[in-house]
């Protein structure tokens, strides 16, 4: 099976009116946004990385610079490479390319997967207009078809309103879907042919999908300011023992029954997913991209201010786990 263990209940269903997503941007505007604007003053810069034409600054060469704003002249005088530092845009565009396939439901009651994402665009695209800044998005698996490439497309805009429709398309519940496993190579392909100018860009996946992602991921990375946003859950990493467990596999539908008072399957589970987070890893590090890992017990600000860290060092992040073939280790 391709996906994490799925509670056998029936998930609560997601706000759907447009008061709804009011209610929770002002809420998160409260709770969140208030916090970080008292944290992040002059830390612009690391929210999103601008293509300015004024040289501002010379500096050593570090690992994911781009190798075109190498200054080839110091780096000979020097023997050292030396990298250009541009005075950045302050109006940007920043694109969501958000993955709402099933798997993204899993999580616990009112803090699944996909309340963290829908938290987590909701303030950073807040942050971003408030700056000035165009934000739109591209929805993958939001509209019930296993084949489709984008759901929805919502184009750059600047206004509380245009954040506003965004979220309330994150908050409607998710249609009845064929069964089909994700392909988020679909979305990020339909990414680069219709975005144009160069942008900062946020893969926001649980990246649960058939393998294929990490060629067009990595050349995203190659035309814009990319940041991989994964979505995990602590389930993913190891299953509790807890006795008889039906596993339900979002994606495609089937069903599995594991005892889990069985410690060797537990640790051929676990085995299993440690593999499948190695094979993640190589996969997000080679496409060049900065990475966040959003868990459904992590504090937003505590994710958000590690992210903004992130921007400032060019760091990459530690990985803890990733989602569990609860099949092959049965």
């Amino acid at each position: 099976m391709n996906n994490a263990p799925h509670n056998s209940s029936t998930p609560r269903p997601l706000p759907t009116l447009p008061g709804q997503a009011d209610r929770l941007l002002r809420q998160l505007e409260w709770n969140v946004i208030r916090r970080l604007d008292g944290l992040l003053q002059g830390d612009y810069r690391t929210l999103m990385r601008g293509s300015g034409l004024d040289l501002a600054d010379l500096r050593e060469y570090q690992p994911h610079d781009d190798v075109r704003h190498i200054d080839w002249n110091v780096t000979a005088r020097l023997n050292l490479p030396h990298v250009r530092v541009f005075t950045e845009d302050r109006e940007m565009s920043a694109w969501f390319l958000l993955d709402l396939s099933p798997s993204i439901n899993f999580g616990p009651q009112g803090n699944a997967k996909r309340d963290i994402l829908a938290g987590f665009v909701a303030v950073l695209a807040r942050l971003l207009t408030r700056h000035g800044n165009r934000v739109g998005a591209m929805l993958y698996g939001a509209g019930g078809g296993a084949q489709r490439a984008v759901d929805a497309v919502l184009p750059p805009g600047s206004s509380r309103a245009h954040v506003l429709q965004l979220v309330h398309r994150l908050l409607q519940p998710a249609p009845a879907r064929q069964a089909g496993a994700t392909q988020l190579q679909t979305l990020l392909q339909a990414a680069l042919g219709n975005i144009r100018r160069r942008s900062t860009v946020f893969v926001v996946s649980d990246f649960i999908s058939t393998p294929g992602w990490e060629k067009p991921l990595a050349q995203l990375a190659q035309r814009h300011d990319v940041v991989a946003v994964r979505l995990l859950d602590p389930l993913e990493l190891e299953l509790p023992d807890v006795g008889l467990l039906t596993l339900h596999d979002a994606e495609t539908g089937e069903q599995l029954q594991v005892d889990t008072h069985d410690r060797a399957f537990r640790h051929r589970f676990a085995r299993l997913a440690a593999e499948r987070e190695a094979v993640l890893r190589a996969g997000l590090s080679q496409a060049g991209a900065d990475t966040l890992e959003l868990c459904t017990d992590d504090d937003l600000v505590d994710a958000l201010l590690r992210f903004m860290d992130l921007r400032r060092h060019r760091v990459r992040p530690a990985f803890t786990a990733s989602a569990t073939p609860a099949a092959q280790a049965a």
